[in-house]
């Protein structure tokens, strides 16, 4: 069988709380061994437990600041108070080793992700719901969070919802199987992009040569 080299992808998982993304990339991770999740670096402290360099790249506020200066963060946000975000280098490191990186970030990470250095790479792909009724219930059959709580997650679905034309593709997630065989289909369908088939031309160039030598 001809096996091609092929530069990695950046797929961008996006969705509201409770429309799936955290299934899909469970099991995107688990079944495809070219896929790691990306791993983000933040200003707070280490959690009991947390280990550097697989859960965070726990760093100082003045290095946080110094890796956005030098354009080494690839997309960055403030929550409640810590920093959080991509470094460029381990990313770009994956993508020279033909791997894909998987980025679970919402719409302003993605938009900063196609706009940086590495943007060539990036494949968007929003989750929605199948409707917000089905939303508010997966959110309250997980049992994890108060009402006030859930009512917070389905006013930020809302403003999230609303930039889903940003992304290249949407997926309704009516049925968890089905979402996933057509988050297979766009991977496959990205590496196979001419472009991103590093070594087509050298297989045609070995083709053309057969012309040559018949």
């Amino acid at each position: 069988m001809i096996d091609l080299k092929t530069s990695g992808l950046l797929v961008v998982l996006s969705s509201p709380s409770g429309a799936g993304k955290s299934t899909l990339s469970r099991q995107l991770l688990a079944s495809d061994p070219r896929f790691r999740l990306s791993i983000s670096a933040t200003t707070r402290p280490a959690r009991p437990g947390e280990i550097e360099g697989k859960d965070y790249f726990f760093v100082s506020l003045q290095e946080f600041e110094r890796l956005i200066l030098d354009g080494e963060m690839l997309e960055h946000a403030d929550v409640f108070g810590n920093r959080y975000g991509t470094p460029r280098r381990p990313v770009q490191a994956a993508l020279d080793a033909g791997q894909d990186v998987l980025f679970d970030v919402d719409w302003q990470g993605a938009q900063q992700l196609r706009a940086s250095p590495l943007g060539h790479a990036v494949v968007q792909i929003f989750v929605l719901p199948p409707s917000i009724a089905a939303l508010d219930t997966r959110l309250r059959e997980r049992a994890q969070d108060s009402d006030a709580v859930i009512a917070g997650r389905m006013a930020k679905a809302k403003s999230e919802i609303s930039h889903w034309a940003e992304y290249d593709y949407v997926l309704i997630n009516d049925d968890i199987s089905l979402c996933y065989s057509q988050l297979e289909t766009i991977v496959a369908a990205e590496r196979l992009r001419r472009v991103r088939q590093t070594g087509l031309g050298s297989f045609v160039a070995g083709l053309n040569s057969e012309f040559d030598s018949r």
